[in-house]
């Protein structure tokens, strides 16, 4: 389907047409009309497949050509990352370009007081389209400085990331601030059981518009090193070696991991940088425009950019960990092989992530090429039998430099690390 069949404003199809958007994807056809006739829906479908646009486009369509008030918060829009509220509000620009009448606000955490001043202007004197963060808005929520007494749209992008993130008594604080009657929308990746009961707290007879998990491009090459967690290192240092670490992504479940990979890819001379929630806006800011610009060759991340960020040019991701959910796994490997260009994903599999990654083959499937460990790190576990895997074997100078150490005589305890 075409944009200029759909009901939207002539406004918003001169900014397509400028845009050179013509042809809706799924998620906007399904979405766009029942939008534009009032209904609540709930959409479940995953980055890249439009659905920013499925939901901007009708709601600033009925803002240009509706009576809604100028002195008013007429829309909210929550996100669960300061990347991905970034991203809406690029989108926000480029689809409201014409349209004089209608303003927009970006509300999140980490800003110099400056831009804290921007945000309590425009929340004062009424905006019509607040894309937020909950911690943020909550917080001028809370000094009295929202007013959503007359809000007319409440939408949750990235619901699922909400709730994994901890922000449900967060929204429905937020929505608590709202008219009873207001058109709701809630935009998923995934539908677990708590996505379910939130769109049953919040949706009135909604429509339910759901797209199946596409497969990853075909122009993604996918492989896999099955490994030992003290192998990891090696293989790091053997692709940094063959210069595959250029324009990389590297992913890792956890942000305290986040600092070591860096620490250890410096100590090779690799160029990269880190971004994770512990940074403040401002560096996350500067980490990501050293990355685009190609100041940086590598980047290290938490899965906070795995759906918040669109660059062309990334030539491989580096799975430093099994991400837990197929879902995931899709979405971080899609940074790579966009606009036409072909792409490299890599995931380090060690035996506690096995199950993980026989779900992901089993979704894909077909078996994810395995690649043979470099030469001199040991054998890996066995990626089939797992019971049958055995440590990798320690070099002669550890046993030596072990014996060298000496123990207690007659102790046997071992003694385990605690995290702390």
């Amino acid at each position: 389907m075409r944009f200029e069949e759909l009901d939207l404003s002539d406004n918003i199809l001169d900014a397509l047409w400028d845009m050179r958007f013509d042809e809706c994807t799924p998620i906007q056809e399904k979405c766009i009309p029942p939008l534009l006739d009032g209904h609540d829906l709930l959409g479940i479908a995953q980055t890249g497949t439009g659905k920013t646009a499925a939901y901007l486009l009708p709601i600033l369509s009925m803002l240009d050509e509706g009576n809604y008030p100028d002195d008013a918060i007429n829309c909210v829009i929550l996100s669960p990352t300061r990347e991905l509220a970034q991203q809406i509000d690029q989108a926000m620009q480029g689809f409201s370009y014409y349209l004089g009448n209608v303003s927009s606000v970006p509300v999140y955490g980490g800003n110099d007081g400056g831009r804290y001043d921007q945000e309590l202007k425009a929340l004062t004197m009424g905006v019509d389209v607040v894309i937020a963060t909950p911690g943020r808005f909550i917080s001028h929520l809370q000094m009295g400085n929202v007013d959503l007494s007359r809000a007319s749209f409440f939408i949750l992008d990235e619901a699922d990331r909400m709730l994994d993130m901890g922000f449900y008594d967060d929204v429905m604080y937020i929505r608590k601030h709202m008219p009873e009657k207001i058109q709701t929308l809630m935009f998923s990746a995934t539908l677990p059981q708590k996505i379910e009961q939130m769109a049953r707290q919040l949706l009135k007879s909604p429509i339910k518009v759901k797209l199946s998990v596409s497969k990853p491009a075909d122009n993604i090459h996918q492989m896999a090193y099955v490994c030992h967690e003290t192998q990891k290192s090696g293989i790091l240092k053997d692709l940094y070696s063959k210069s595959e670490l250029k324009r990389a992504i590297i992913f890792t479940g956890k942000k305290q991991n986040v600092h070591s990979i860096v620490r250890e890819l410096r100590k090779l001379g690799c160029n990269c940088c880190e971004i994770h929630s512990n940074l403040t806006q401002a560096e996350r800011d500067e980490a990501m425009y050293r990355f685009k610009s190609g100041q940086t060759d590598v980047i290290v991340a938490t899965d906070i950019i795995s759906r918040g960020i669109d660059i062309d040019d990334i030539s491989l991701v580096l799975n430093y960990d099994v991400p837990n959910d197929c879902e995931d796994y899709v979405h971080r490997i899609g940074r790579t092989a966009r606009a036409q260009r072909d792409g490299k994903a890599i995931t380090f599999v060690c035996e506690k992530d096995f199950r993980y990654f026989h779900n992901i083959e089993r979704f894909l499937e077909y078996e994810i090429e395995k690649c043979p460990l470099p030469e001199g790190l040991g054998t890996p576990p066995d990626y089939n039998n797992p019971e049958k895997s055995t440590k990798p074997k320690k070099s002669r100078n550890f046993r030596k430099y072990k014996k060298s150490k000496g123990s207690p005589k007659g102790s046997r305890k071992s003694h385990k690390p605690t995290d702390k």
